[in-house]
């Protein structure tokens, strides 16, 4: 495993473009990306600005063959900057388009109610580039970043549309706490078991 640095940014981009662009299905990438002719484009935005935050409130991570990634927030780094601001502008007028702005906001509140309120790490995003999904790639992360964060005492929280995630999340420890149906599709939160954390 490596910890990015900001001259991986183009290849968290790609990873994260070639994980999440075949999939048209409503979700919360969708939610946020307008779909129209320059989907691909408003996508790419959304994942720089992904990068962007982590990078500021978190790590980046990549796996060992460059195939996959984990983005990770830590909740008591977050602040609102310039920076920020200019970035959520960004990502409103280039990717989400101000006719969506209040179903994301819907989508922020929705994530508020089911995260704690205490100080907490979350994995925003997990990637792994389409030729290398079912290879183990993504499990082989997952669990070095699980090892990187051995010692941490925070709850480890994180959430997924996709029930086939669940099931991956489940088995590195993560439990579903809470399951959201009211923007159209089922949002699933998860916190990591304490108990079986440093196992």
């Amino acid at each position: 495993m490596k910890i990015a640095t900001r001259k991986d940014k183009a290849q968290v981009v790609d990873i994260l473009i070639s994980a999440f662009e075949p999939y048209i299905a409503d979700n919360s990438i969708n939610l946020v990306v307008k779909q129209d002719n320059h989907r691909l484009q408003r996508m790419r935005v959304l994942m720089r600005y992904l990068f962007e935050r982590a990078m500021l409130f978190g790590a980046v991570f990549l796996s060992n063959n460059g195939k996959a990634c984990v983005l990770v927030s830590h909740s008591s780094e977050n602040k609102t900057t310039l920076k920020t601001i200019w970035l959520d502008i960004q990502l409103a007028f280039k990717c989400i388009g101000i006719r969506r702005v209040f179903k994301v906001l819907k989508r922020q509140k929705i994530a508020r109610r089911n995260y704690p309120k205490e100080n907490h790490i979350k994995p925003m995003i997990l990637g792994v580039m389409q030729t290398h999904k079912g290879k183990g790639t993504a499990a082989r992360l997952m669990l070095q970043v699980k090892y990187h964060y051995r010692s941490n005492q925070l709850p480890v929280m994180l959430d997924t549309v996709s029930e086939y995630n669940v099931g991956l999340y489940q088995k590195f420890g993560f439990q579903v706490i809470a399951k959201e149906e009211s923007l159209g599709f089922p949002i699933h939160f998860l916190q990591l078991d304490r108990d079986i954390k440093n196992k």
